[in-house]
């Protein structure tokens, strides 16, 4: 789940769970979403030690990373991760610093990447530390907004990073709950993913606990020919850590990871339309899966990116680190979401979406 590591702006109906598909059958280029600060932050964490051998060891030592982390070792077997091995082992050659090597090896990813959620990136601080600092940073003001549009408000989360966000997100429920608005507009037209402000979101939305989804692990591929069930997970206790130092531990421990949202104070119990575009990525895609799962809304828009999995960082010599998806997650009312995506009820182009949304809540406003 997550999205993407940079320092500029950037985790179908019937639940009916689909036969896996195979990695690396998917032919589009992708972003690659990491577990990320997709907005304006840096990331202030202590300088990683950088004074090993160089980038020679780079090609050998992040195989061997993902070959032992990866979610599903069939991602190992595809001509696609074969193509992007051999040409990361020309890349000592040409690279002149560790985030020349990074930006190249990015390249052959998003190139032709059987699976999401892979980036390399310059280390600021060894992995444990990077878990530590997403735990605890705030996104600043360009993750969130909040507006109204006549008796409707409108909630615009850019990311699902961080505790401000978090915190804005409740702060928005306690002013619609004075007001009691017609309908609310969740824009997520913009969000690559992040972490848990989605949780937040969904808490007050629902008035009962919703049974999303599970996250799957190499553990459950090694032992099981196919995805958990609805059935499997129903015999695991929901994880409700919601830390990413946590889930992070948890999700690669463990064969399944239940995933249940619970619902807060105050809740909103009104119409509800999430806009959703071929940005919308990872966390997000999960919050307007588990949205439109529960019926407490109506999607509007563009199919989502197909670009769901969850990933943590890795260490790796030359002063980097590597994301990697760790886990799989499958939805029980869009299945796969991973290069897949998430199917709009209403299908409308990203950029007339909000429009389109106003109009169905029944009381047009000028944009």
């Amino acid at each position: 789940m997550h999205s993407t590591i940079r320092t500029t702006p950037g985790h179908s109906a019937g639940g009916k769970t689909p036969t896996p598909s195979h990695p690396g059958r998917q032919t589009r280029s992708r972003r690659q979403p990491v577990l990320a600060i997709a907005l304006s932050v840096a990331v202030r964490v202590a300088a990683a030690d950088v004074s090993d051998a160089g980038l020679h060891s780079v090609p050998a030592a992040v195989d061997e990373v993902i070959r032992a982390n990866i979610f599903d070792p069939a991602v190992l077997k595809t001509p696609a991760y074969t193509d992007i091995a051999g040409e990361a082992s020309k890349l000592p050659a040409t690279a002149a610093s560790p985030a020349d090597f990074a930006n190249a090896y990015n390249g052959l990813w998003h190139a032709n990447g059987p699976v999401s959620h892979v980036r390399m990136v310059p280390a600021q601080g060894t992995a444990a530390q990077m878990a530590q600092f997403l735990d605890r940073m705030d996104a600043g003001p360009r993750a969130f907004a909040f507006e109204w549009k006549g008796d409707i408000a409108v909630l615009t989360l850019n990311s699902m990073m961080g505790a401000d966000t978090i915190e804005k997100v409740h702060a928005a429920f306690r002013e619609i709950a004075g007001r009691k608005p017609l309908g609310l507009i969740v824009d997520l037209r913009a969000n690559e993913g992040g972490a848990f402000a989605g949780v937040a979101l969904i808490s007050h939305l629902i008035d009962e606990p919703y049974d999303a989804g599970a996250f799957y692990s190499r553990a459950w591929v090694a032992e099981n020919p196919g995805q958990p069930s609805r059935e499997d997970a129903a015999r695991l206790d929901p994880w409700t850590g919601w830390s990413i130092v946590s889930f992070w531990r948890d999700v690669a421990s463990a064969p399944a990871t239940r995933i249940r949202f619970q619902p807060a104070p105050p809740h909103y119990g009104g119409p509800v339309v999430v806009l959703v575009s071929g940005t919308t990525a990872s966390a997000a895609e999960m919050t307007a899966d588990a949205l439109a799962g529960s019926g407490r809304a109506t999607l509007i828009g563009e199919k989502t990116a197909g670009q769901m999995l969850s990933q943590k960082p890795f260490d790796l010599p030359g002063g980097l680190q590597v994301f990697l998806p760790i886990a799989n997650y499958i939805s029980w009312y869009s299945g796969q979401i991973e290069g897949k995506g998430v199917e709009p009820a209403v299908k409308s182009p990203a950029k007339e979406a909000m429009e389109a949304a106003v109009k169905r809540l029944g009381r047009p406003q000028a944009e």
